[in-house]
């Protein structure tokens, strides 16, 4: 029987064993230390996200509720019958300039029109057969007021503009 192992081996293989499972157990335990480790830091993070975009949204909120107000004011005025029309155009020109107000501190700026089609500030949405005097391209109307926000286009002015009748199915 020289397969079976002696007493010393036994001793031998078990302490082994028992080494092993120690090894497997702090390993495990290391990994759990980790792993809580990891999720508070996640959690850790996703507040600091949701703090961060508070942070940055929170003046455009202030300022939009502020322009909340106006309109409130604008409406009840209007229900109570408290002005005229010039009053009433006057205000309403107030609160576009408000508004534009509350554009422009987030560096959002209106375009200056052109009277010429360009296709990197401006769309054309509508094409109208060019008349004598008129060049093609020349823009006829703005429909849309565009915006751009430092140097970049936010949103370009949806224009009509004239096209040579040649033309009329080529907006480009």
């Amino acid at each position: 029987m020289a397969d079976r192992l002696s007493d010393q081996d036994t001793e031998t293989l078990l302490r082994t064993m028992e080494e092993i499972r120690q090894i497997l157990v702090e390993r495990s335990q290391g990994e759990q230390i980790q792993q809580k480790a990891f999720d508070a830091l996640y959690e850790e993070l996703r507040q600091y996200k949701e703090d961060f975009i508070y942070q940055a949204e929170k003046p455009l909120l202030l300022d939009l509720l502020l322009f909340y107000d106006s309109l409130n004011w604008f409406q009840k005025s209007l229900v109570n019958k408290e002005m005229s029309l010039d009053v009433v155009a006057d205000s309403f020109q107030y609160l576009i300039d408000e508004f534009l107000e509350v554009l422009y501190r987030r560096d959002v700026l209106p375009m200056e029109s052109s009277s010429r089609f360009d296709p990197r500030t401006q769309k054309a949405v509508k094409l109208l057969p060019s008349v004598e005097g008129v060049s093609d391209q020349d823009v006829a109307q703005v429909l849309k007021r565009g915006f751009t926000r430092g140097d970049r286009v936010l949103r370009a002015e949806d224009v009509v503009i004239y096209r040579d009748a040649t033309k009329l199915n080529d907006p480009s």
